[in-house]
């Protein structure tokens, strides 16, 4: 199943600037399973997105999207999870494209961040998410999903936004300031939060995105939601406004756990993959090939056959 639906050359790894890899993994969950099937609600709801953006005026599949076959599950552990991650995801690199990692939970962005960092040795992370994720291990694992944050800071420098949920463990941690963590209140109705992410991140970024960083109302299809998020507009101004800024070198969209018969989040989920698509591409200084020509046969409409 491809993303978006694309079929032809807009598709070929050759042709694509986006690797799109679906992890289906999600053994160290803490609460409410069910990420696993994060990546394959993502792709069957991408088939339905409209491929035109009309915030930007622009078919972003014409750059390329490649979906690589699902990850296979690594059953000893997370830690070799995170390990089969960082192999694609480097090879990836290795041949110029932009990975898109569909989870799954959040433990998987590891692996991811750990390539870009060789690639790239002067990246940061963005990590979106409602929970600060910086346990030093949890349930006796380090590479627990719980862990996530706290392993990637230990990769390279890590900026925060959304954060609303912690133990008094990490809580201790984030007082070290080694990271800067904020939470979604951050966000107001004035523009000074720009100024606080802008001091922070520059150049070569990679995102990582829990999508339990959405308020639940809008968002109540994942595995540990918090209450008092951010809203859809609040967060695409902050993509927005980095990818406009920096190099985005990958980005992960993490912890979709579908509900049956409640589709409108899986559709979210997609929408944002093709939206910081978009967003990387319009940026104009991320490793990526620009938009070139329009696709045989124009825009595909609602009802149209993929």
């Amino acid at each position: 199943m491809n993303f978006g639906g694309i079929d032809g050359e807009f598709s070929t790894f050759e042709r694509a600037a986006f690797a799109v890899v679906p992890v289906p993994y999600d053994l160290t969950t803490s609460y409410q399973g069910g990420s696993r099937r994060g990546p394959d609600a993502i792709l069957d709801a991408s088939r339905n997105i409209e491929l035109y953006d009309e915030e930007l005026g622009k078919e972003f599949y014409l750059s390329g999207i490649y979906t690589h076959a699902p990850l296979e599950v690594e059953a000893s552990g997370p830690e070799a999870m995170t390990g089969a991650v960082h192999r694609v995801v480097a090879k990836l690199l290795k041949a110029g494209k932009i990975p898109v990692l569909l989870g799954g939970e959040h433990s998987i962005s590891v692996g991811a961040v750990r390539a870009v960092k060789e690639r790239y040795p002067g990246v940061s992370v963005l990590h979106l998410d409602a929970h600060a994720d910086m346990r030093d291990s949890y349930q006796g694992s380090p590479f627990s999903h719980a862990c996530a944050g706290r392993r990637m800071s230990e990769i390279c420098p890590l900026l925060q936004i959304g954060i609303r949920s912690m133990s008094a463990e990490e809580a201790e941690f984030l007082k070290r300031g080694k990271v800067k963590s904020y939470s979604a209140d951050v966000i107001s109705g004035t523009d000074a939060w720009k100024k606080k992410i802008r001091s922070e991140l520059a150049g070569d970024i990679y995102i990582s995105l829990d999508l339990d960083v959405l308020d639940p109302s809008v968002m109540p299809s994942t595995g540990t939601p918090e209450p008092g998020g951010l809203f859809w507009k609040d967060l695409l101004m902050i993509l927005r406004d980095v990818s406009s800024r920096c190099r985005v070198r990958g980005f992960d969209v993490v912890e979709l756990s579908p509900i049956p018969g409640i589709i409108a989040p899986d559709f979210l989920a997609a929408r944002l993959v093709y939206k910081m698509m978009g967003y990387v591409t319009e940026g104009g200084r991320g490793s990526r090939r620009a938009l070139t020509g329009r696709a045989k046969g124009g825009s595909r409409r609602k009802g149209e056959e993929n």
